[in-house]
């Protein structure tokens, strides 16, 4: 089953709770939180206090992607404030294997992102032992940004690779994703689209949502 997650990053924060519950009333069940620490990426978004704070206003899952350098040090803290699934940068760390067993020790689901320019070969001997792999489609650190679609290519690949070795894991992608690109992200095996601006700022949300898994 396909699915959409919002990305809390684009939505009203003044009005944060309101945007999520609303969500939750037109038929969203997880939300995509990035946290981006200005140091891996260029941008500081937000970190703890937020996710705690409206892990309290909700049930729903948590789908935190953390844009940060040395993820080791902090991974478990999320996995213990409320997040549901974790996943970290292959780029960010040397020490991929230990950080995917720490999250599953907490009871989540791990995940490994990989930047436009990573190929998948990166984390190839790591493709049994992971619940999802997230394929920016993007260059991370800001929203709102297009498509690279070469990805395509490369979600392909990711594709080909479970198929071939009959693994389980999710294909995820974030970044630039709109109704035509979601199709085409669809069509190669995606099965979690991450969407922010196109969907947060749309006038009719209940329509936009279902063009995006039309």
């Amino acid at each position: 089953m396909k699915k959409i997650l919002p990305s809390i990053l684009s939505a009203d924060f003044a009005n944060l709770e309101k945007d999520i519950k609303y969500m939750e009333s037109i038929g969203i069940d997880t939300f995509h939180i990035d946290v981006m620490d200005g140091n891996f990426v260029p941008n500081i978004s937000f970190g703890f206090p937020i996710i705690e704070s409206i892990r309290k206003r909700t049930n729903t899952t948590f789908d935190v992607h953390l844009m940060i350098a040395n993820p080791e040090q902090y991974v478990e803290q999320f996995c213990k404030i409320g997040a549901d699934m974790v996943s970290f940068h292959i780029e960010a760390t040397n020490h991929a294997d230990r950080l995917l067993q720490v999250i599953k020790d907490n009871g989540k689901k791990a995940g490994i992102v990989l930047n436009p320019q990573t190929p998948i070969e990166s984390i190839k001997y790591l493709l049994h032992k992971v619940d999802y792999v997230l394929i920016m489609t993007v260059n991370p650190g800001f929203g709102g940004q297009k498509f690279i679609p070469e990805m395509l290519n490369k979600i392909e690949e990711l594709d080909s690779l479970r198929k071939l070795n009959n693994y389980d894991f999710l294909i995820e992608v974030d970044g630039g994703i709109n109704s035509e690109t979601s199709k085409l992200c669809r069509d190669k095996g995606v099965d979690l689209l991450v969407c922010g601006s196109f969907l947060f700022n749309a006038n009719d949300k209940v329509s936009t949502l279902k063009d995006l898994l039309s």
